[in-house]
């Protein structure tokens, strides 16, 4: 072994830049959970900004202080679900004015179930440049870890909150062909599983909670599995629920006539039941033997 492999840890030298930044809106990404968990171009947009904003003025001013990006007389706006409309006209006011404006949610990827979605719309229209600089988001670290498909995936937000928009709400999107995330309080995972359950007991299903956390947690198994866990009646902290895609539809024996007879005026009785075997998912053995079926009743009626 080489003397630089057994050279111990040391701590990295990195800086924050102070360079004047182009004007527009940065939407910055803050870490959900692990406070190193914040990128050096984030740090070097909080030094430099002409203005900032965020969800809760205080996480903002707890990252920096953490980082050691002083404020410099600037102030943090505050802009949030119940002062939105108040505050952005002052916001877009200065982005027309050549400012640069960074804006953080509470924590993770900006615009992803935060307000910042309705003033990215408004710099946008009126022309201002927005700059993405991005980071952590629940949603894609739950999805890393989750063990689920992630060539496809919806992130669905928030489950309604009544029971009767809460089981459409599922069975909408839990039938699609694709990995489902979900954000949900830990007050109610225990009754979504419940839901979930009366439409796919079986869909294979995974919570996380408290990710980048001394108490991470995911929790792995079947809808009926997960809802019959006691954990699921005590959770605590920040909770991403995800569905595992949906089952491909089996055909019935009315769909798979109805493919045959389709083509088995054009094309010979094997040729027929190659090709519905393949567009339907089905043994091709057994849409042969149903091709020559359906063959032997039209020449018993010719």
């Amino acid at each position: 072994m080489s003397e630089q492999q057994n050279e111990p840890p040391r701590r990295l030298s990195a800086h924050v830049e102070a360079d004047r930044l182009i004007p527009g809106l940065y939407l910055v990404a803050t870490p959900i959970g692990t406070a190193r968990d914040i990128t050096l171009r984030a740090l070097d947009v909080l030094n430099s900004a002409d203005m900032l904003a965020a969800e809760d003025t205080r996480v903002m001013r707890h990252l920096m202080d953490i980082h050691g990006i002083p404020l410099r007389g600037r102030r943090i706006l505050s802009y949030h679900d119940h002062n939105a409309d108040r505050v952005r006209p002052a916001l877009m006011t200065a982005l027309g004015g050549g400012a640069s404006l960074a804006y953080a949610s509470d924590a993770g990827t900006p615009l992803v179930a935060d307000p910042g979605y309705r003033l990215a719309r408004d710099a946008a229209q009126e022309g201002h440049r927005i700059h993405a600089v991005p980071g952590a988001s629940a949603a894609l670290a739950a999805l890393t870890l989750s063990g689920l498909p992630s060539d496809r995936f919806l992130f669905a937000g928030f489950p309604p909150a009544t029971r009767a928009a809460r089981a459409a709400w599922l069975r909408q999107w839990s039938g699609l062909d694709a990995t489902v995330i979900l954000f949900e309080s830990p007050r109610r995972v225990n009754q979504t599983l419940h839901e979930l359950c009366e439409i796919d007991p079986n869909r294979i299903t995974v919570v996380a909670r408290e990710l980048t956390k001394k108490f991470e947690e995911v929790i792995r198994g079947t809808a009926a599995e997960l809802a019959a866990d006691p954990r699921m009646a005590a959770l605590k902290g920040e909770v991403v629920m995800l569905l595992d895609r949906a089952p491909p539809a089996r055909a019935g024996e009315e769909d798979l006539r109805e493919a045959l007879l389709a083509r088995m005026d054009d094309m010979t009785v094997k040729d027929a039941a190659r090709e519905v075997a393949r567009e339907l998912g089905l043994a091709r053995r057994d849409v042969y033997q149903a091709a020559l079926a359906l063959a032997a009743a039209r020449t018993d009626e010719d």
